[in-house]
């Protein structure tokens, strides 16, 4: 008799499996933890040396195994340590494109028991500089193209290197579990990004969460070993996705992260994925667009590709039919997630399976997740009424850096987090109905309107102004601002508000449309605009 799907997870994570799953306190609160868990990153890092010669990073013309990556790894944390003074707890930035340099000073940086801060590669001089306020970092690395925005940081091209050059043991510090080990900065509601603080307990627990989904498809009768796999990296290093969920799992599983280096170009990642034998692939809509746009797919083997993920932004039913029609990789093996920085990892993931059953949810509880769909008063709702979603696990962010209020209003006292997105639970899947309402998502990058609405009221003769995201056919959103002027003010050209806001945004965050007035926003009674009103006159 086949065993079922409950039968299987429960023989992995039940009392006495690899991957066991049990209740202890963290942070003060009883949390499913995995029992068989590395205690830190600095045991993932040092166990990965024993994978070899096998392949840890390649790109079109760079290959990095297992042990020269933590042989260069060990060689830059001591350069850190003795040259540049780094101590724990100390943070180091990164600042710079996809590279294989970005991995191994991310993993040096753990070595060296400092905290690793992605900062997010298309920031501003402005964007950086509150940012090296923030986090007060004691080392900053950067590429050439943007260590100009940072006087005195050390560079991907000439000093990465040079660190990496030599040959240590490594000497990582001791830490606890809930000690900080990495800060990605998501957008911030209040006008400024904020740091998510996620721990070594986080980042470990987010390595078993995909040791346990390996497995799981093995005993399925996936014939892949797990160390065979092979995953593309398309996505900036600086978001979950790529870090913490392909970057540093892999390097406890031995498998391959292939990295597509430059912008997203379907030529050449699917030359990527024929040549490397891509086995997995997590894509944004944005990238399946570009896909689905491409004259002649078929000139291409893609035959290796037996999991094909779309991530970070939410895409349409009807979407994903025309992906599985145009794409062969996704005919039967396109899965959806939801997840957000503040989780580290997927909140929920819907199966194959799942998108045919009930088209548009975003699945069941991750591994190790509890999920609570709450009213208003904070109380749990049946299955089928809508309310806020919930999270607890033992993924989930310490709080916010050096925000205690932020922190406070995410995480209640017993390590809920509470998304702010609007979603229903029915038949146990997912369903989310509202995303944080007024989020952009343009491209698989979160936008807070309140950032650019913060940068747009510095402009001469603004009275007020509102950005909201309107769709568009390739980006999934575009950003839109409706800017109201005062009566005696002179309009200014879109192409003089492009350049302000541009100055002081990332160009995802810039609008690409506008409209300028001089007519009030709509609000209610409380005085808050009705976004509704003004979308639909757009």
């Amino acid at each position: 008799m086949t065993p079922t799907a409950m039968e299987i997870m429960q023989r992995l994570v039940g009392p006495g499996g690899t991957f066991e799953l049990r209740p202890e306190e963290v942070l003060g609160a009883r949390i499913p933890v995995f029992a068989n868990r590395a205690r830190s990153l600095g045991e993932v890092l040092t166990r990965s040396a024993d994978f070899g010669d096998r392949d840890y990073i390649v790109t079109a013309e760079t290959r990095i195994s297992f042990a020269d990556h933590a042989r260069r790894a060990a060689s830059m944390a001591k350069a850190l340590r003795d040259d540049h003074g780094v101590r724990p707890g100390d943070r180091v930035a990164l600042y710079a494109a996809n590279s294989p340099e970005w991995i191994i000073a991310f993993w040096a940086t753990i070595a060296a028991g400092a905290v690793a801060v992605g900062y997010n590669a298309w920031w501003t001089r402005r964007e950086v500089e509150y940012a090296l306020g923030h986090t007060a970092p004691k080392v900053v690395i950067a590429d050439a193209k943007r260590a100009a925005n940072v006087p005195g940081a050390l560079t991907v091209e000439q000093d990465v290197p040079a660190m990496t050059a030599g040959t240590a043991a490594f000497d990582i510090p001791p830490v606890a579990e809930d000690d900080p080990a990495v800060i990605l900065y998501t957008s911030g509601t209040s006008g400024r990004p904020k740091g998510a603080v996620h721990t070594h307990r986080n980042l470990t627990s987010v390595v078993e969460y995909h040791r346990t989904n390996d497995a799981l498809i093995q005993m399925f009768g996936d014939p892949t070993r797990p160390e065979d796999r092979r995953y593309l990296l398309a996505l900036p290093l600086f978001h979950i996705a790529s870090l913490h969920n392909l970057a540093v799992p892999r390097l406890a599983t031995g498998s391959a992260v292939v990295m597509h280096l430059g912008g997203f170009d379907v030529d050449k990642v699917l030359t990527l994925i024929e040549r490397e034998r891509v086995t997995n692939w997590g894509a944004v809509p944005t990238m399946a667009n570009r896909l689905l746009e491409h004259d002649d797919l078929s000139k291409y083997d893609t035959s290796s590709l037996t999991a094909f993920a779309l991530a970070s932004a939410p895409s349409s039913p009807a979407f994903k039919d025309k992906l599985r029609a145009a794409f062969p990789p996704a005919r039967n093996a396109l899965v959806d997630s939801y997840g957000l920085t503040e989780s580290c990892t997927a909140v929920a993931t819907a199966s194959p399976l799942d998108l045919m059953e009930a088209p548009g949810t975003l699945g069941r509880p991750a591994i190790g997740v509890q999920l609570e769909i709450r009213g208003a008063d904070d109380k749990p709702l049946p299955e089928g009424e809508e309310g806020e979603v919930c999270v607890r696990s033992a993924y989930n962010m310490l709080g916010y850096w050096e925000d205690p209020d932020a922190t406070a209003a995410a995480i209640d006292a017993d390590r809920w987090l509470h998304t702010g997105d609007i979603g229903v639970i029915e038949n146990g899947r997912l369903f989310l109905t509202t995303r944080r309402s007024d989020l952009i998502i343009r491209g698989g990058e979160n936008v807070y309107p309140a950032e650019i609405e913060y940068a747009l009221a510095d402009f001469p003769g603004v009275r007020e102004c509102i950005a909201l995201g309107t769709p568009h056919p390739d980006l999934g959103q575009e950003v839109t601002a409706v800017v109201v002027f005062s009566e005696d003010a002179e309009f200014p050209t879109e192409e003089a508000l492009t350049e302000f806001a541009g100055e002081r945004l990332a160009y995802f965050k810039v609008p690409s449309r506008w409209k300028l007035t001089t007519e009030s926003l709509p609000r209610n009674a409380t005085g808050k605009v009705i976004r509704r009103e003004v979308e639909s006159v757009l």
